[in-house]
Formats: C-alpha cells, sequence, structure tokens
C-alpha cells in the first residue's frame, strides 16, 4: 500500500506557483507518517513549494486542509478522484464546517487525527474502503508517544528550525478564535520525556514549539524550561501576555534558550479589548498599552514577535495607523498585522452573520472573487476597501528598511546575543518579502478568472462560489490551460 499527504497551498499569484519563502516543516504530516505502519509506503508533496505529480501511482491520499487553503484543498482532491484515487480530509476546517468538506471528499476526519489514523489505515488495508466520517477526539499531541518520520522533508528546502509540540489547545475564549472551538477551551500536555528525546534526536539547534498557547499552564513550562536547560539549544514559541506575571517563569525562559516569544497583542484600544474578550491581555494590564509587560520581556532579553489584528469595532484610520508606529516604537522583533478574519464557527462569525455583515455569502473562504489579506467583512467606521489598504500600509512600514534599522537598535534583546542578532537580520527579510508575494492572492490554482490578467479557455469550468459544480467540471480538470 502507498499513501499520500499533501499539504495544500493557499493558491498561485495569477501565472506563476507561489512559492513560500518561509515555510516550515509541516509537523502534522510528519507526525501522521510516523504513525503510519511501516508496511506502507508514505511520501510526502508540499504544494507551497514543489508541483503535485499526479499521475504517480497511490492508493490512497491524505490532505490537511486549513480555512485559508480549503478551495486549493478540494481543487487536488478533484484532481485525486478523477483518477479513481481516494482521498481523505482533516485538520481545523474539517473540524469546524465537516459538512462542507465531506462534499469534496471520500472520507473526513474530524478532531485529532493523531488518535483515529491507525483505525483509518488499518480499515483501508483490510477492506480498501473508508468509513465517511471518522470522529476523534482530542488530547494530548502525537498519541501514543509516536515520533514525526522526519525524512519525508529531506530535501524540500525548509527552514532550518526543528517544529516541535510540547502542548496544544487554549482555556481562553478570545472570540475571534478557532483553536478554542476546536479544543473546546481544553489545554493538553505531552509527555515531558518523551518531547526532551525527539529533541535529542533530531539533532537540531534551534526549534519552534508550535504551540498554539505554551503559556497555558505555568508549572508546565517551568517544568519543561527546566529540562530544556541541558541540552543548550535555542527556541521560540507561542505564548500569552500573562507569562511577564511570573518572574520564576521569565528566569526559566532564559535559562533555557527561549529567544523570543509571540505573543498576541491584538489591539492596542481598551474599547476593541473588551471585543476581543481575550483574558491575559485585559486581566491586570487595565489597558496601559503592555507598557509594564513589555519592558517585562525586554529586562529579560526577550524578543518579542507582536500579532496585531486590525478592523474591530472600535478601530478606525487613525487607531490602525497608530498600532504600527506603536509596534516600530517598541523595536519588536517581528510584527503581523493582520486583518479581523470571521472564521467559521467562532463566535464572532456568528455575531457578524447575525448582523449581516459578512461579504463573500459568508463563504469567504471558497469565493472566486476573495483574495488574501482583504476584508472579508464590513468594518464599522471604515469601507473593506480602507481596511484592507490600511493593513498593507501597517505592514509595508512595518517592513521599510527605516524600521528595520530603528528597531535593531534595542540593546536589551537583539544585541543580547549572536543568536537574538541572527535571529532577527536572517526571518525580518524573509517576513517582508512572504508578506509581499502573499497579498492579493488568489485562493486555489486552477480556477480562477482574473480580470486583468491571463484568462480562461474555457471559462465553463470555473468553480462557482460554492465548488457545487465540481463534478461537472472533473472531465475537463486535466487539460485545463491559462492563456
Amino acid at each position: 500500500m502507498k499513501l499520500t499527504l499533501i499539504k495544500p497551498n493557499i493558491g498561485r499569484q495569477e501565472d506563476h506557483l507561489y512559492i513560500d519563502k518561509g515555510r516550515m516543516e509541516p509537523l502534522q504530516l510528519g507526525v501522521l507518517a510516523g504513525m503510519t505502519p511501516e508496511d506502507v509506503d508514505v511520501v510526502m508533496y508540499d504544494d507551497r513549494m514543489e508541483e503535485i505529480p499526479f499521475d504517480e501511482p497511490t492508493d490512497l491520499v491524505g490532505i490537511t486542509v486549513e480555512v485559508y487553503t480549503a478551495r486549493r484543498s478540494y481543487e487536488i482532491a478533484a484532481e485525486y478522484r478523477r483518477r479513481g484515487i481516494p482521498v481523505i480530509m482533516g485538520g481545523f476546517h474539517p473540524t469546524l464546517v465537516p459538512e462542507e468538506v465531506s462534499l469534496y471528499c471520500d472520507s473526513i476526519l474530524t478532531g485529532d487525527a493523531g488518535w483515529m489514523w491507525q483505525e483509518v489505515i488499518h480499515d483501508f488495508k483490510t477492506t480498501g474502503k473508508l468509513k465517511k466520517h471518522y470522529k476523534s477526539q482530542v488530547g494530548a499531541p502525537q498519541a501514543n508517544k509516536y515520533f514525526p518520520k522526519r525524512d519525508i522533508f529531506k530535501g524540500k528546502g525548509y527552514l532550518d528550525i526543528g517544529l516541535i509540540q510540547f502542548g496544544r489547545g487554549c482555556k481562553f475564549t478570545c472570540s475571534f478564535c478557532a483553536i478554542s472551538v476546536f479544543f473546546d477551551r481544553q489545554q493538553f500536555t505531552r509527555d515531558l520525556s518523551q518531547v526532551i528525546q525527539e529533541m535529542k534526536e533530531s539533532g537540531k539547534k534551534m526549534f519552534f514549539f508550535v504551540d498554539d498557547n505554551i503559556c497555558a499552564d505555568f508549572e508546565a513550562l517551568k517544568e519543561l524550561c527546566r529540562a530544556l536547560i541541558p541540552l543548550k539549544i535555542n527556541w521560540v514559541s507561542q505564548g500569552s501576555m500573562d507569562m511577564t506575571r511570573d518572574k520564576e517563569l521569565m528566569s526559566l525562559l532564559v535559562k533555557s534558550g527561549c529567544l523570543g516569544n509571540v505573543i498576541g497583542f491584538e489591539t492596542i484600544n481598551p474599547n476593541n479589548m473588551k471585543q476581543v474578550k481575550k483574558a491575559p491581555n485585559a486581566k491586570g494590564a487595565r489597558f496601559h498599552q503592555y507598557s509594564k509587560e513589555i519592558e517585562v520581556l525586554r529586562d529579560y532579553g526577550i524578543q518579542t514577535w507582536a500579532a496585531f489584528t486590525l478592523g474591530y469595532d472600535h478601530d478606525t484610520l487613525d487607531s490602525i495607523r497608530e498600532t504600527v508606529d506603536y509596534a516600530i516604537a517598541n523595536k519588536f522583533c517581528f510584527a503581523a498585522f493582520n486583518i479581523l478574519m470571521p472564521y467559521p464557527n467562532t463566535p464572532l462569525y456568528r455575531q457578524l452573520e447575525k448582523e449581516d455583515r459578512l461579504l463573500f455569502d459568508g463563504k469567504w473562504w471558497l469565493h472566486p472573487e476573495y483574495r488574501f489579506n482583504h476584508a472579508a467583512f464590513k468594518p464599522k467606521n471604515m469601507t473593506p476597501e480602507e481596511l484592507t489598504q490600511a493593513c498593507l500600509d501597517c505592514r509595508d512600514q512595518w517592513n521599510s528598511m527605516g524600521s528595520v534599522i530603528k528597531r535593531f537598535f534595542d540593546f536589551k534583546t537583539h544585541w543580547r546575543s549572536l543568536a537574538n542578532m541572527y535571529l532577527y537580520w536572517k526571518y525580518n527579510p524573509v517576513y517582508a518579502s512572504e508578506n509581499d508575494e502573499k497579498h492579493g492572492m488568489a485562493f486555489g490554482r486552477f480556477n480562477h478568472l482574473y480580470p486583468s490578467g491571463p484568462k480562461h479557455q474555457n471559462k465553463d469550468i470555473l468553480l462557482n462560489s460554492h465548488l457545487d459544480n465540481i463534478k461537472e467540471i472533473l472531465p475537463t480538470y486535466k487539460n485545463f490551460e491559462l492563456v
């Protein structure tokens, strides 16, 4: 038996395949490969950087689906199914909208795939068939203590950072977040000895913990840090603002080799904070724009990778400009300025749906006219077009050479060590280029009609906004070309 695993791309930029410059290993596919019996031949193709060889013989295809990659995932599935190869889909998007995803594949796996993956493989090996729906539980990462099969990543040009997972889930209830919906506000951690063993076997010295919030359990994180100290490695992760309130934790982070954390600031507006319902930011912060928390991070030499969300009900064009000025003034290592996105089945999505403020038929991730980094709803104090442009302006200002040079001169953080300096100068250009490439990207690869770009030879094969004509276009898919 041969299994093909696919990491889909977001889409393409009119006449060329988009290449993700900041690509990291798709850890989740490595984990599934590691859980697959040794007598199954496993290959993996990353649509972000390579062509998928659809004609290569295989028995079963597994696709991990995110909201942003849903349309492209359905296109890939259509190509394989046209060849008579069954497709199973799993990941966040199938769990959030199983009814939609089930229309475009032979089987879906909702919840944490790891807990049911071996049953999937067993069913297919013994009967040649799959159940229509595998409903898995959620729990600790890498069920049954399996390590990722990392040899499937070789030769693909990933960044030299080892991805690893200690915990998953988050206990907070941010209105826009799909994580809390997926894990039902629970947080799970792996066996610590397994994490350390996996890191040692990887042979890497730089790691990214892909945890949704590595600070969700302070005591568990302290134990992790103590175990990391002897390894003499460097690492970054994603953490919540409340880490700064525990001085013992901050000290252990530094001793363990933590260089920085992605922190969701979301907003510097106190009224927006109430809308966000992000407890670790609001509690104790008293809306002083995080000055105390930032100073703690700087005192300990931990770089801040700030994430801001733009488009809340109290945002204005002036407040958005203030946000990027604030980020530059605080000399953050990196910063993301993202438009508020209504992910399906989140509290935010339901609120905007009730208020009739959703655009693109409420399914922006499928709509042929939607473009990446564009507003998908009606903001209160500006037009969707103004919000989109304001977000782009923030990124341009942040990534300007003046900003990069100014931010570098923070002697407490970026100058703290050679590792900090390397991280700053290595990845600022990468992420700047990445933002430029992705902005305005159409979702999917084959089925878009570009107003000012190449035209389809056969407009009839365009997928409509709900992709419900996919069966009709399958016979023509193989011969599709752009002119």
